[in-house]
């Protein structure tokens, strides 16, 4: 029992790290929040639908880099450099639409209407 059990505790000891490198808990975050303010401003109007379809292209091409990323077990720091430097264009670009001039009808509030 004893040697299964040591077994399965050095083998969880150098998996652990790998998990580690994979992960991307900032990049999530960030995609997360640029997808909400993407979200709210198609719902305020801000953004009308061929821009919000264009950012959402972008946000799947910064989501394709991270897959990429982590393909090999392992995200670097020049990937994760990458990776910043992909969603900080792609903030840019939200926050360049949401405050032009171009301008769509705010999307119905949804639920009852009282």
């Amino acid at each position: 029992m004893l040697p299964k059990l040591l077994i399965a505790a050095i083998a969880t000891a150098f998996a652990l790290p790998v998990l580690a490198q994979t992960q991307t808990p900032r990049v999530d975050q960030r995609q997360a929040n640029q997808e909400k303010r993407i979200e709210q401003g198609v719902k305020s109007g801000q953004l009308n639908a061929p821009e919000a379809a264009r950012l959402e292209k972008g946000e799947a091409k910064v989501q394709k880099l991270e897959d990429k990323a982590k393909a090999d077990g392992q995200v670097t720091k020049k990937e994760r450099a990458t990776l910043h430097h992909a969603q900080k264009k792609q903030s840019k670009r939200i926050a360049k639409q949401k405050h032009d001039r171009q301008k769509a009808a705010p999307a119905p509030a949804t639920g009852s209407g009282g």
